[in-house]
């Protein structure tokens, strides 16, 4: 049962050691599609299982021996520095990533001078700038 639990820790902590080495090394996102579903997966069989065991086994954390509840610490542990880790570095490529976005839509508004202007109620003229699609790859 705990021995299960530790199990996918371990690979759980593999799999996001290994996202964030590849991330470092300026690897392309699309490319670590694949390590972000077994990431998904890991994550899902983790609570399934431990929900599983919460409701069959009230208590089992409580009835591991000394080694097992030391691997078991080691391993949640392990986990834990391997999640915090990648969660930084994924929050700071979703902001640079949300940063270039914005550049590229302002320089694109800027060259394309897409805006509109419209009278209010008052009489007032008030400028809108219009979305422009952006495109990379082809893609929307």
């Amino acid at each position: 049962m705990a021995s299960d639990v530790i199990a996918i820790m371990t690979s759980l902590s593999a799999v996001m050691r290994e996202e964030t080495a590849r991330l470092q090394g300026r690897e392309r996102v699309l490319d670590l599609a694949e390590l972000a579903a077994a990431k998904a997966r890991l994550v899902g069989a983790l609570e399934e299982k431990l929900a599983r065991l919460g409701r069959q086994e009230p208590g089992w954390a409580g009835r591991m021996d000394d080694e097992t509840r030391e691997t078991f610490a080691q391993a949640l542990g392990e986990l834990r520095a391997a999640s915090m880790v990648n969660a930084a570095l994924l929050e700071r490529q979703i902001e640079l990533s949300a940063d270039l976005m914005s550049a590229i839509s302002a320089e694109a508004k800027r060259l394309t001078g897409n805006r509109a202007y419209a009278y209010g109620a008052t009489g007032n003229l008030a400028r809108t700038d219009l979305t422009t699609p952006i495109s990379l790859n082809g893609e929307f």
